[in-house]
């Protein structure tokens, strides 16, 4: 039998946040959690407990959707181009499966941020759309008439690795990034980018939120 509950997952680098939609789109729990860094093991046993506690309530056993941060490769089925790094050449859906007992279904998180608002959200009905996701990294996505576009590789849209357009002197070659090139998009307007210049321009050491803030009202420090 079709289960009647669906839970949505978003792995990111920085939380995992988990929710429960009953049959008609209902929200009835969100829990988000901190994600586990520089460990696989421990992550996977995180998201395993996440949908343990989200169906703790005892209404019945749900389908799973996650999202995450990377792709799973055509060839191999192992995570690829992941930020979150600990990630990269694993069998997350593999290892998830087994642990919950059940199918789960695995999805870029571009991908599945910019589907929903081609679908229902600010860019329903638009032909072409490109979204983009600006967190512990830098991704994005494209959807065509209401499909997404994924490309052979499973990279269409992400634009995050592309070399930073017109870098200044002093940022070139620019910082080095996970995926071993330089200078790329993402060491400079992710999270921890946005801190590591705000940083390198005279402020504080700061996380990103807070870095933005005080460069809004003019204070370095």
């Amino acid at each position: 039998m079709k289960p009647l509950l669906r839970i949505g997952i978003d792995v990111g680098g920085t939380k995992i946040e988990g929710i429960v939609l009953d049959a008609s789109g209902g929200v009835l729990k969100r829990l988000r959690i901190q994600a586990p860094r520089d460990d696989y093991h421990l992550t996977v046993d995180a998201i395993a407990r996440l949908v343990a506690d989200l169906e703790a309530d005892g209404r019945g056993e749900a389908s799973i959707g996650i999202g995450i941060p990377g792709a799973l490769s055509p060839a191999s089925g192992l995570v690829k181009n992941a930020n979150s790094t600990w990630l990269n050449g694993r069998p997350l859906k593999k290892d998830l499966e087994r642990l919950l007992g059940r199918p789960v279904r695995l999805a870029n998180d571009a991908n599945c941020f910019v589907l929903s608002e081609a679908t229902d959200g600010a860019a329903a009905g638009a032909d072409v759309v490109f979204g983009v996701i600006l967190g512990t990294g830098c991704g994005g996505g494209i959807a065509v008439h209401g499909r997404i576009l994924t490309g052979p590789n499973v990279l269409s849209g992400e634009w995050g690795h592309n070399p930073l357009p017109w870098p200044r002197d002093d940022e070139w070659p620019g910082p080095p990034c996970y995926c071993g090139r330089t200078g790329c998009i993402e060491t400079f307007l992710s999270g921890p980018g946005l801190a590591a210049g705000y940083a390198a321009s005279g402020g504080d050491a700061v996380d990103a939120i807070e870095a933005i803030m005080r460069d809004c009202t003019g204070e370095r420090r």
